[in-house]
């Protein structure tokens, strides 16, 4: 059995607090495809001029280097101030065994999602927060237990693709593998990856979160 969390985390206790008063309207979330030692970010809600900026006056930043930009998104690489920046969210949340599921930041809070290998796991790196100072919320806790006659309604492409993501330690923090790296393992595109993932993690929260009567129905 694991345990996944859902947590509620302010930035000014964690990362990118200045950032977020300087671009209030801005959106962050953690995608480290691109780079296997630095966070990655995409920002979204705020043109190039003021996503600069605000990176600019964080002083938990010592760079961002924009990397890709879309007609809705920014993406850049973020190098952190030691002891600062996500690195210091992401050692004690992860530090007994969690796996990071998604990461994003709006209005001054960061939403995370982590796996853990089970509640106790989950209760240590809480009082870790805590310990420190970190204003966590805790605002969902689901445990997945494994069942004789459980069926995956993930396609066997997605299956193959978080097999392979957890084999080569792409869920870790730091990244054990980038999704450009773990594409070429898996033969395919690095967007047609980014696609399984993005459908495979749909259909597993649409599993979790969906009422047990509504689920039954469906089975």
């Amino acid at each position: 059995m694991s345990t996944i969390a859902d947590l509620r985390i302010p930035a000014a206790d964690t990362a990118l607090a200045t950032a977020f008063e300087q671009a209030p309207g801005a959106t962050f979330e953690l995608e480290s495809s691109v780079s296997k030692t630095l966070p990655s970010l995409w920002v979204a809600g705020v043109d190039q001029e003021t996503a600069g900026a605000a990176f600019a006056a964080d002083p938990s930043v010592e760079v961002a280097e924009l990397l890709v930009e879309t007609d809705s998104r920014l993406l850049y690489d973020v190098t952190f101030t030691e002891g600062s920046g996500t690195n210091r969210l992401w050692d004690d949340l992860l530090a007994d065994g969690g796996s990071l599921l998604e990461a994003r930041a709006t209005d001054g809070w960061w939403q995370v999602t982590v796996r853990y290998h089970d509640r106790d796991a989950l209760c240590e790196a809480y009082d870790q927060l805590v310990d420190r100072g970190i204003n966590a919320d805790l605002r969902r806790v689901t445990d997945v237990t494994d069942t004789t006659d459980h069926r995956t309604r993930l396609t066997p492409e997605q299956q193959e693709a978080l097999e392979a993501a957890l084999e080569y330690g792409y869920f870790e923090i730091p990244r054990g593998i980038s999704m450009e790296d773990l594409a070429e393992e898996l033969g395919i595109s690095h967007q047609a990856l980014s696609e399984r993932f993005r459908r495979a993690y749909e259909t597993l929260v649409d599993a979790e979160l969906q009422p047990a009567g509504k689920k039954s129905q469906a089975d």
